[in-house]
């Protein structure tokens, strides 16, 4: 079951500026960073707040590092701006599986490795009225050692 809205991708030509903007106009920090090589995409994901699931919601600022890469190619014929909307649960497989025996294509056979350790896959956005949809599950949060 989906549970929240894990993070919204806004795609960017530069993600140092990027992050300036959110950061100087909303107060947003930087929570994370990474280069995600399979995607070829560098990333932010600016923490928005906590949700009652134990997870959060968040931006993700997504810069191409290369041009033939998903986000490369969308920010070339779209330019900057929202390029998906990410739903957490708790188990993308069973969720993503569900979803597909609805008709709805999904991207990946298999999740795949997403930002901060979690698992994710991809819903084709003409199946979603035009927005590409994510589904996440995140890493399992270390509790703290007594």
């Amino acid at each position: 079951m989906l549970t929240r809205i894990d993070h919204i991708g806004i795609a960017c030509h530069d993600l140092d500026t990027t992050v300036e903007f959110y950061r100087a106009t909303y107060g947003f920090e930087v929570f994370h960073t990474e280069v995600n090589e399979e995607q070829g995409v560098r990333e932010a994901m600016l923490k928005i707040n906590e949700t009652s699931d134990g997870g959060a919601s968040y931006l993700q600022l997504l810069e191409p590092t290369r041009e033939d890469s998903a986000v490369g190619k969308w920010l070339a014929k779209n330019g900057e701006g929202v390029h998906h909307i990410a739903f957490g649960t708790a188990d993308v497989d069973a969720d993503s599986e569900d979803i597909r025996s609805k008709g709805v294509r999904v991207l990946y056979d298999e999740p795949r490795h997403g930002s901060m350790g979690s698992r994710i896959t991809f819903l084709h956005p003409k199946d979603c009225h035009g927005v590409l949809t994510e589904l996440v599950t995140s890493a399992p949060v270390e509790s703290p050692e007594h």
